[in-house]
């Protein structure tokens, strides 16, 4: 049973997602802002968080800026604003998902259940899409008798992008879980690796696209 992280700070919200998401077998952790929200991840790990944007303060931002740094659990922010820019301070923070209040309880569950799989197949040594097979215990990439020689890095990269399709890693986030935190090199760095990792990726797969998000980083679009 996958346990969920609920921080809002209305109770009436919270008990419509435990509600929606306990019909399908997910267990909430309810948290009514930030600091109950650590207390409640010390007693239980959960392997995904649903975070109200409108935690007084900036305490929603903060909050999923420091889960994003301490983990790579899926976090689904929730907002009463659909602005772009709105949208783009989410996913700078960290946010993988973005739903607008007020919601639809089927539509949080289906997103819900769409960023558990992709955590899932990031747990994986091996992450295969259309004929593309990536294996990080071997450090190579295949596309049926086809191999790709990759650095390591860009190898790395190309794991961590195709570890959760879809979500969008700005380039202080690959910087630091791909060179690590003490890195003080150029950030165009990312720029340079992608670059050729793009060349690569797309003359050897069809169902594999590195896409640029412009003014937020970059994100594995995958292809049917």
């Amino acid at each position: 049973m996958a346990t969920i992280l609920v921080v809002d700070p209305d109770f009436r919200t919270r008990e419509l997602i435990r509600m929606t998401l306990g019909c399908e077998g997910l267990h909430c952790l309810g948290a009514s802002d930030a600091a109950d929200a650590y207390q409640a991840l010390r007693s239980q790990p959960a392997e995904l968080a649903v975070i109200d944007s409108g935690l007084p303060g900036d305490e929603g931002w903060g909050l999923c800026e420091e889960l994003r740094r301490l983990s790579d659990m899926p976090l689904l922010v929730l907002a009463s604003q659909g602005e772009l820019s709105y949208k783009v301070k989410a996913f700078k923070a960290g946010a993988d998902d973005y739903l607008l209040k007020p919601f639809e309880p089927l539509e949080l569950l289906l997103r819900v259940r769409a960023l558990l799989r992709r955590c899932r197949i990031a747990a994986s040594q091996t992450i295969v899409i259309g004929r593309t097979e990536i294996n990080r215990k071997r450090y190579e990439v295949k596309c049926g008798e086809r191999s790709l020689p990759l650095r390591s890095k860009e190898f790395d990269l190309l794991f961590k992008l195709a570890s959760y399709p879809e979500r969008i890693f700005t380039r202080e986030q690959l910087i630091e879980q791909i060179w690590g935190a003490d890195y003080v090199g150029d950030m165009r760095t990312v720029d340079v690796h992608i670059k050729r990792l793009r060349e690569q990726v797309h003359a050897l797969s069809g169902c594999i696209r590195i896409m640029t998000v412009r003014g937020l980083g970059y994100r594995l679009q995958v292809r049917g």
